[in-house]
């Protein structure tokens, strides 16, 4: 939801791309409020909505984007309400995006929604990780470092890991310090522990290692996972561990020290190794 709401055209961007729509060239995206109901309790409450506008602030398009991580049966109810109330409200066309991680509610979101009245049926567009485009190129990454975010997320466990992973820890290299970290935390909060253990590897070895990005969030917090990683490395080669080598490697506050470790760990011999 963050990241939509840090770039207000992404959403239509997805709409272009994905599902082939003409949507509108604006002059201004901007986000609308959240509250679809006029009166009464409110509870129809969506995630994020925007409204693309010309030069002159006439509407062109609304769109209403959901993330969805879960199923949830009442959303059937609410999505046309969040539609048809937007659509109202800015008197212009109006789209849902449904975005979503997870394949399975991926299938269960496209479902129609039957409104009663003959003819009148929303298909959601949804944003799988299927659909998701894979965003490859570090040029790309860095203008769209929202779009590389989600590319991580759908893409950190498949074939294009390497190239998915490297390209977003580029984008975060470019981006200011608080919606760096928040992206990252992002990322960190949906992927599997596989996936973290490749992006964490590819923070501290190769050319990504040496991004201010990978340097500053590990100083500030990621160190005791890159400690893990050497530990890790010695586990899985059945390389024995004493308590003093352990506590001098989950004690060291020094990044290049540790990746200096975690290299030397792929190929030591014995944990004293590490130290040669």
């Amino acid at each position: 939801m963050e990241l939509f709401r840090c770039r207000p055209d992404l959403a239509a961007s997805f709409l272009r791309e994905v599902f082939g729509l003409l949507m509108p060239n604006s002059a201004l995206t901007r986000t609308e409020p959240c509250d679809f109901t006029d009166m009464g309790p409110k509870e129809f409450r969506g995630d994020v909505a925007f409204s693309m506008t010309d030069a002159d602030g006439k509407n062109l398009a609304g769109i209403a984007v959901e993330v969805q991580l879960a199923r949830d049966e009442t959303r059937k109810w609410s999505w046309p309400v969040y539609l048809s109330t937007l659509r109202a409200r800015l008197k212009c066309p109006a789209y849902l995006l449904v975005v979503t991680p997870d394949s399975g509610v991926a299938d269960w979101a496209r479902r129609p929604i039957e409104l009663g009245h003959p003819g009148m049926v929303l298909c959601p567009l949804v944003l799988g990780p299927e659909l998701m485009p894979a965003v490859t190129d570090k040029d790309e990454a860095m203008a769209w470092p929202e779009r590389a975010v989600l590319s991580a997320i759908a893409h950190a466990d498949g074939p294009l890991a390497d190239e998915v992973l490297s390209a977003l820890l580029a984008a975060l290299d470019k981006t200011d310090d608080e919606r760096s970290k928040m992206y990252y935390d992002i990322v960190l909060a949906t992927m599997s522990e596989s996936a973290k253990r490749h992006l964490e590897e590819l923070m501290t070895t190769g050319y990504e290692y040496q991004s201010d990005f990978a340097r500053k969030y590990m100083a500030e917090g990621e160190l005791a996972g890159v400690a893990r990683m050497v530990l890790d490395v010695l586990d899985i080669r059945g390389i024995a561990v004493s308590n003093e080598i352990r506590e001098r490697i989950t004690d060291c506050n020094d990044v290049d020290q540790l990746a200096t470790w975690h290299r030397r760990a792929m190929l030591a011999d014995t944990a004293d190794d590490l130290f040669a």
